[in-house]
């Protein structure tokens, strides 16, 4: 089965451009620019853009509730908890990479845990 372009998936999935546009604006409101100046930028974007944008900002909102609590998430699991220049840094990430790096740091986390340990080596008399 051929994959389908992303016009079709915006079509199919939003019914236009404008619905998911405006469906990205609710989720990417954080104050930065005015609601009028974001859509418009969001207009011009290209559909596959569109729709990886919607894809993070949907993910961040139903894990995490909100960016800084994503943030925070990566510290942690990267282990820098409590380093407030390090949040200064992640705070310059955009979501996508905030949400890469809570992925990898869970997949390694997991892995970790899931690797047996070695036995001791039995000792010679």
């Amino acid at each position: 089965m051929p994959k389908k372009s992303p016009l079709s998936l915006v079509n199919e999935t939003f019914g236009a451009k404008d619905k998911l546009v405006d469906k990205l604006v609710a989720l990417l409101n954080r104050d930065e620019q005015p609601k009028a100046e974001l859509r418009k930028r969001l207009l011009v974007a290209a559909n596959s853009k569109l729709l990886n944008l919607h894809r993070v900002a949907t993910a961040v909102k139903e894990k995490f509730g909100s960016r800084d609590k994503l943030m925070a998430q990566a510290a942690s699991l990267l282990g820098h908890g409590k380093d407030k220049d390090f949040l200064s840094r992640l705070d310059h990430h955009s979501d996508a990479r905030l949400l890469d790096l809570v992925t990898g740091a869970e997949r390694k986390a997991k892995r970790a845990a899931a690797k047996p340990k070695p036995k001791p080596a039995a000792q010679k008399s």
